[in-house]
């Protein structure tokens, strides 16, 4: 993150901070910050997750060809149970929870698997949430042993697998630039045009921007695209007008979810590499608190990625993580309290009662979005390469072969969507997950060439590999 003099200032109990805080106990962690600060701070938290967090229902239900009100329905469910899995992780349930600051948005890993099981005619909507649940049965099961997994991805796979997930999320956001698959103007210059605008803005603020606005410079270039968008008119605020101001959410709203076997293995072997990066999320997380966490409460914290999970298929969205971007806020503003978290985890809550907000991201042209997905998955793409930097290519040439055949493996499905046509129907949802063709190719050609590292070595790496995922 730049360095920034953030809304810490508005209480003078919290430390004013400009440039980041490094990691480890260099201070103690702030414990009183007064209401209207908490408040302040807790949105802050919000807005700055909140353009990665309604990323996904997006390109899931666009996807899928849902109507723009069901959309909308994902979006709110999205915010209202990303809510709820910050509750659980932050203020903390018996045996659950790390309680430390986290926010907690859904994952990006999961979009690729999750889009072709949709786009199957056997599985749809309900088999996805089926899937999720069940995922999120296993990781809460499983908490307690995924300690012992961490040898198996060292940084060399778990870096290759977040490049291959930013590079699948790209077509996406390409796709969104030229307005949309299936548009009958794609490619128009005007949508070029616009994204290319939004991705300028963005950049401006990045550059120039400090404190919370370059923090949130995603979300005020897609505010500032949807206005330029509407001179063109781009925009139809027509949902929006008729959507109304309040509605509970409620649980299978779509349908009761069937469980499709391969598909729940699919979003298993996700959730795996989810909680391997919660895992070291905690870890620096931790440093950053002063505030360590044993076994215990590592277990603990990965058991709410599994409840906040089946929450989330529960209220019609997807597989939930912690958000780096927050951890690094919490390094930024120097206020490491977990109530700024309980906080944003009911703001939230709220904003996932209104249908009115929901209708009005759905009405983002997709233009828009497209110039801000260059971003976010490009920085998706980017942080796996942050990653890669860590790892030893010139005394292990192995390690070439490792990310150079994975990154293989995870393009089949991008750059030849047919080539498993042959191949049993049942296993598409496997084969077409690029992401999990390169977990697999990654974690077996590791253990191939390099063997198991101890369980020490691993969670450093694991440690220091969220660290440079901050930003």
């Amino acid at each position: 993150m730049n360095s920034a003099t953030t809304i810490a200032a508005h209480s003078d109990t919290v430390i004013e901070t400009v440039g980041p805080v490094p990691l480890g106990p260099a201070t103690a962690p702030v414990t009183k910050v007064p209401p209207v600060a908490l408040g302040l701070l807790g949105l802050q938290h919000v807005l700055v997750m909140y353009a990665g967090a309604v990323a996904v229902p997006l390109i899931v239900g666009r996807a899928l060809k849902l109507a723009p009100e069901q959309i909308a329905m994902l979006v709110s469910a999205d915010l209202f149970a990303g809510g709820l899995a910050t509750l659980v992780q932050s203020w903390g349930l018996p045996g659950v929870g790390v309680r430390m600051p986290v926010m907690m948005g859904v994952t990006f890993a999961a979009v690729t698997p999750m889009i072709a099981m949709g786009t199957s005619p056997e599985i749809g909507l309900t088999g996805i949430y089926g899937a999720v649940i069940a995922a999120g049965l296993f990781a809460f099961l499983v908490a307690p042993l995924i300690g012992r997994l961490l040898p198996l991805f060292p940084p060399v796979v778990t870096g290759t697998i977040i490049l291959v997930i930013g590079v699948s999320l790209m077509k996406v956001g390409v796709n969104w630039a030229a307005g949309g698959i299936g548009n009958p103007n794609y490619g128009a210059p005007v949508y070029l045009g616009i994204a290319a605008f939004v991705l300028c803005v963005i950049m401006a603020i990045t550059r120039y921007g400090t404190g919370f606005v370059n923090s949130a410079s995603v979300l005020i270039g897609i505010v500032v695209g949807m206005i330029v968008a509407s001179f063109f008119g781009l925009v139809d605020l027509g949902h929006v007008a008729t959507a109304s101001w309040f509605d509970v959410v409620r649980p299978f709203a779509f349908g009761l979810p069937t469980f499709d076997p391969v598909s729940i293995v699919t979003l298993c072997i996700v959730m795996i590499v989810v909680m391997i990066e919660s895992t070291g999320m905690f870890l620096a997380l931790a440093e950053i608190c002063a505030d360590p966490v044993d076994e215990k409460r590592l277990t603990k914290g990965l058991r709410g990625d599994g409840l906040g999970t089946m929450i989330g298929g529960i209220f019609n969205t997807f597989p939930y993580t912690s958000f780096s971007q927050n951890i690094g806020l919490v390094g930024v503003t120097g206020v490491r309290t977990r109530t700024v978290a309980v906080v944003g985890g009911f703001i939230m809550l709220g904003l996932g009662l209104i249908p009115k907000l929901a209708a009005m991201v759905e009405a983002v042209p997709q233009c828009v979005l497209g110039g801000a997905g260059l971003v976010m998955f490009g920085m998706v793409g980017a942080t796996g390469v942050r990653i890669l930097g860590a790892v030893d290519f010139a005394s292990n040439r192995n390690n070439l072969f490792v990310v150079a055949v994975s990154v293989g493996f995870g393009m089949i499905p991008l750059v030849a969507p047919t080539f498993f046509k042959q191949m049993p129907h049942a296993l598409h949802p496997l084969l077409e997950s690029g992401i999990l063709l390169c977990a697999i190719s990654a974690v077996s050609l590791n253990l191939f060439f390099n063997g198991l590292t101890s369980s020490e070595a691993a969670r450093e790496a694991a440690r220091h590999q969220a660290a440079s995922s901050e930003h």
